[in-house]
């Protein structure tokens, strides 16, 4: 058990590391992508307020009709792209990016990928 608690521990660290660095305004909110082993969930920021403008996950219905598995890499790009697509009617550009403690790799970066592909940039 005090493997699991290292590794949380470790994770949490990370991310208040990550945290203090970035800061999301109403013109540049902040990307915050949280993973789970069974799904990805990503929200448009701005701290100023306070207030989340958009969200995106593999639990909404937009993903869940097309029957794809929530755990993987097309599945994060596909999240990726619908928060794009959600920041874009929002008239959101620009955003900085938090990978909220996790590595730049694997389903973070694939999210991060679709995001771009829809228009974001960071």
């Amino acid at each position: 058990m005090k493997k699991q608690q290292a590794k949380k521990a470790g994770l949490e660290r990370r991310k208040r590391r990550v945290r203090a660095k970035v800061f999301g305004t109403s013109e540049r909110p902040r990307l915050a992508v949280h993973r789970s082993n069974a799904n990805i969930y990503a929200q448009l920021i701005d701290d100023a307020s306070g207030r989340t403008l958009c969200s995106a996950s593999t639990l909404d219905p937009e993903f869940r009709s097309t029957g794809k598995v929530g755990s993987n890499k097309e599945a994060a790009e596909f999240v990726g792209e619908l928060i794009g697509k959600r920041a874009a009617e929002k008239n959101v550009t620009e955003v900085t990016f938090d990978r909220g403690g996790r590595l730049y790799h694997g389903r973070v970066k694939a999210l991060a990928d679709g995001a771009r592909n829809a228009g974001l940039k960071f």
